[in-house]
């Protein structure tokens, strides 16, 4: 799987840029704000249906502009991407081979990707919620069933919240709050159960690659915590921080406040690891994450990378270009230094949104 061409018109600063693709490391160049990561947003955006870094897809249209497009050539089929602003609601449309998909879920699998980015880098010492983010994005790539249970547990979850708020002066619903706390316990436990299989599996990949970095000096291993475990204990949970939740407005336990524990040689990293520990095993999550999509999926994913060579320290980089000869890689910088250790490789200048 590689992408072979890309047009972006009017995605962020990207006016109408196209550019072709090396099915090897390709390096897009240039000094800050000039487009870089717009490029590595509209590829991801085409292959996922979602914005890589922005928060809603409206943040994809210039400012003062209305729409917004990529169309990524893949190897095997072409994904167009296009947003609309329309008054207050923004409009997304995708199309595989011109015709117009449903859901975006329908591209899950089709390209796999891995994006790797300097915020990934502190993927360890960030709070839950990233990476939590971290496993659904690639479960999602790897199970469209995950991401439809992931979905029905989210749409719970809020229908409980709203609940719980609006039972702060209406008591007479709350024999309403058993139906979804049902839900949650049915769809949450799917969710929590495919996590932990991934996160096993990841842990047992990284252990590997991070041995290799540390010549054998450290162990890496991750652990996924759940705060329930099976259906009595997480609907025990909710009746017993029931009142609490009413006071608070929200659901104070189930999968939406899981955590992924990084531990070397068994002691917390995020606590007592030091920043190159904590960047070596992000450095090998990803890696892991790599050859995970590509066993399970038979092809190896493209591989974005933001301006991660400017945190990380020569080791480092040269074990991260080792490893990615054989992936399809779209790589940021701002200098061409970086090029001497790439055997086969091709540069694309990006100036003022526009590639030169």
């Amino acid at each position: 799987m590689h992408i072979r061409h890309l047009t972006a018109e009017n995605f962020r600063n990207l006016q109408i840029s196209l550019a072709e693709l090396s099915p090897g490391i390709n390096i897009l160049y240039g000094d800050n704000a000039q487009g870089k990561t717009n490029f590595l947003e509209a590829v991801y955006f085409c292959a996922l249906g979602r914005p890589l870094r922005a928060d809603h897809c409206r943040e994809l249209i210039p400012i003062g502009g209305q729409t917004a497009q990529a169309r990524a050539v893949f190897s095997h089929f072409t994904i167009h991407a296009h947003v609309e602003q329309n008054r207050s609601k923004c409009v997304k449309s995708i199309s595989l081979d011109r015709v117009p998909i449903k859901n975006t879920r329908e591209l899950f699998g089709r390209v796999p990707i891995v994006s790797f980015s300097p915020e990934d880098l502190r993927l360890i010492k960030a709070g839950p919620a990233e990476r939590r983010r971290f496993m659904d994005i690639e479960i999602c790539q790897l199970s469209p069933v995950y991401y439809q249970e992931l979905r029905e547990y989210h749409r719970a979850l809020r229908q409980r919240n709203h609940l719980l708020k609006t039972l702060q002066k209406e008591k007479n619903q709350l024999d309403s709050l058993c139906v979804w706390d049902a839900q949650l316990v049915q769809h949450g436990l799917k969710v929590m159960r495919t996590r932990e299989k991934f996160v096993d599996r990841i842990s047992s990949i990284a252990r590997a690659i991070h041995g290799e970095i540390t010549q054998g000096k450290e162990k890496l291993t991750l652990e996924y915590k759940p705060g329930v475990s099976d259906p009595e204990s997480f609907a025990t949970a909710l009746d017993k921080h029931r009142q609490r939740d009413i006071t608070l407005g929200s659901t104070s336990v189930g999968a939406h406040r899981d955590d992924v524990l990084f531990t070397l040689q068994g002691i917390s990293a995020r606590s007592f690891g030091s920043q190159g520990q904590q960047r070596t095993a992000a450095l090998s999550v990803k890696l892991a994450e790599i050859e995970l999509m590509g066993s399970r999926t038979g092809t190896s994913p493209i591989l974005l990378l933001d301006d991660v060579f400017s945190e990380l320290d020569a080791g480092r980089q040269a074990f991260l270009l080792s490893q990615v000869q054989d992936v399809q890689t779209l790589l940021t910088c701002t200098g061409l230094e970086l090029t001497k250790g790439i055997k086969e490789h091709r540069i694309i200048h990006i100036k003022n949104g526009k590639i030169m």
